[in-house]
């Protein structure tokens, strides 16, 4: 369990530096207000996890703490959202696109409205 830890440590220590030199290489919008550079890690971050996800299944199936090194550490620090995609990918291959579709919406709506309800007690006790 410590070594698991471990590797999510560390592979998140790396994808967290590696999202922020790559944000910076990034100009911060594209068309004026669109806040491109998150944008461009999420995608960057989902298309890694598309990748390493099919590269597990078919080809290369490593040890679990590799694997969770990669997934969970590294890209889940690089950008949550690849998790979210992953775990929506799931869904869809078990022909669950009802349950995919709720959990997509689910997470959008309740996510933002957890941020800004966060907004509106700082600001309430402010």
């Amino acid at each position: 369990m410590i070594l698991t830890y471990t590797a999510v440590a560390i592979g998140g220590a790396l994808g967290a530096v590696s999202r922020v030199a790559i944000s910076k290489a990034l100009p911060a919008t594209f068309l004026i207000h669109l806040p491109f550079q998150m944008l461009a890690i999420n995608v960057i971050g989902c298309f890694m996890m598309g990748l390493l996800a099919e590269i597990f299944a078919f080809y290369w199936p490593p040890s679990s703490t590799f694997q969770t090194f990669l997934t969970v550490g590294f890209l889940g620090g690089f950008t949550t959202f690849s998790a979210f995609a992953l775990e929506f990918a799931l869904l869809v291959d078990r022909g669950l696109m009802i349950w995919a579709t709720l959990y997509a919406g689910l997470s959008v709506i309740f996510s933002l409205l957890g941020f800004f309800s966060g907004m509106k007690l700082i600001k309430f006790f402010h």
